[in-house]
């Protein structure tokens, strides 16, 4: 009896592994050909994921879990619909100010272009220097107004798809259900789970939930702040579209390094092309540098906190490979899946490290 039963483990154990995979590879299949229908779904659970401990904190008051949603819900409509509604009037009045003024900005750049085409046509005589200045002239007015008109379909083409049926109606219906029945819905999960397995799963689900509200939540406050802050503080240097970049640049921030780099160059960019003197242009430079030196020190740390298990790197990996499959939703769920896979590879090492093919002699 207890040879069969020795016997079966192995087969059992490969069975099981194969179910797995097998799921797995419906899951990403099932992702990959409903995309285009899964945003709003994806950006209710999300929603719900994100205001679950806000609810709970209302329910600790003896509010039903029902009730506890629908004040959430309604507290964060009445916040977000105005602050969207602002930001992109703010954008779209940035927009119309910096289309107006590109005619002073490619004659303050030729302007300041003359020393250097001079000293190359001194270096190089057969140089067209005049033919140069032209292009300049031309191709840079004509592209900076394209880059205008492209930056201003796009915030109107965003508000359109604000409006659409799918993420008006849908994503607040899902993250309603989702937020009503998060407890029901673990509860569910964690009946399904392997009994065997079941205390090692949930371990591993504490560490991607620790992981992800760590990073998500945090980092998102941590873009707002950013962003916050560099827009005041370009628009007080009297930056033209100030607002604009500065706020771009805080909430681009959850990609490492990105949003603060692109910021940084195209602000410098515009300052040079604004400002005659070189204190405007110093100013740009410390308001990125404050910035910088607050989110090293104290809006990560503090926010986000230095043991997320998300390096740089994986995180823009994770972004970029994203986008390239699933567009906009794989932007939405890349953190998600990458947090996952780095616990897994982690539990993954540290039972490698158990394991006779590491400890062996």
């Amino acid at each position: 009896m207890t040879k069969n039963t020795a016997a079966v483990h192995p087969s059992v154990s490969k069975s099981n592994r194969f179910f797995w995979l097998a799921l797995f590879a419906f899951f990403c299949a099932f992702v990959y050909v409903l995309r285009s229908v899964l945003l709003p779904f994806v950006a209710g659970i999300i929603i719900g994921y994100l205001l679950d401990p806000l609810v709970d904190k209302f329910t600790r008051f003896k509010i039903s879990r029902t009730w506890a949603t629908v004040l959430v819900l309604l507290l964060v409509i009445l916040i977000i619909v105005p602050t969207v509604v602002l930001i992109a009037n703010v954008i779209d009045s940035q927009l119309s100010v910096f289309i107006s003024v590109v005619p002073n900005y490619v004659g303050s750049l030729i302007k300041k272009a003359e020393p250097i085409l001079n000293e190359l046509k001194d270096l190089f005589p057969t140089l067209d220097a005049e033919r140069i200045r032209e292009y300049i002239r031309s191709n840079t007015a004509n592209n900076l107004k394209i880059l205008g008109s492209i930056l201003r379909s796009v915030v109107s083409g965003g508000m359109a798809i604000v409006n659409l049926i799918s993420l008006l109606l849908i994503t607040p219906v899902v993250a309603f259900y989702m937020l009503r029945d998060w407890d029901k819905f673990i509860a569910k999960v964690r009946s399904l789970l392997p009994r065997k397995s079941k205390k090692s799963i949930e371990q591993q689900a504490h560490e991607i939930d620790r992981t992800l509200a760590g990073f998500i939540r945090g980092q998102l406050s941590v873009c707002v702040i950013l962003g916050s802050f560099y827009a005041i503080g370009l628009h007080l240097v009297g930056l033209d579209l100030g607002l604009l970049v500065g706020f771009l640049a805080g909430i681009i921030s959850f990609i490492p390094y990105v949003g603060t780099i692109s910021g940084f160059i195209i602000s410098l960019a515009l300052a040079f092309a604004q400002f005659d003197s070189m204190m405007p242009i110093v100013s740009v430079v410390i308001v990125f540098g404050v910035g910088q030196f607050l989110e090293g020190n104290f809006l990560t740390p503090k926010l986000v906190g230095d043991n997320v298990g998300l390096h740089p790197v994986w995180v823009m990996f994770a972004l970029l490979a994203g986008g390239v499959l699933l567009g906009f939703l794989g932007l939405m769920i890349a953190v998600p899946v990458a947090a996952i896979i780095g616990v897994l590879i982690r539990h993954a090492i540290m039972n490698y490290k158990k394991s006779s093919l590491y400890l062996e002699d």
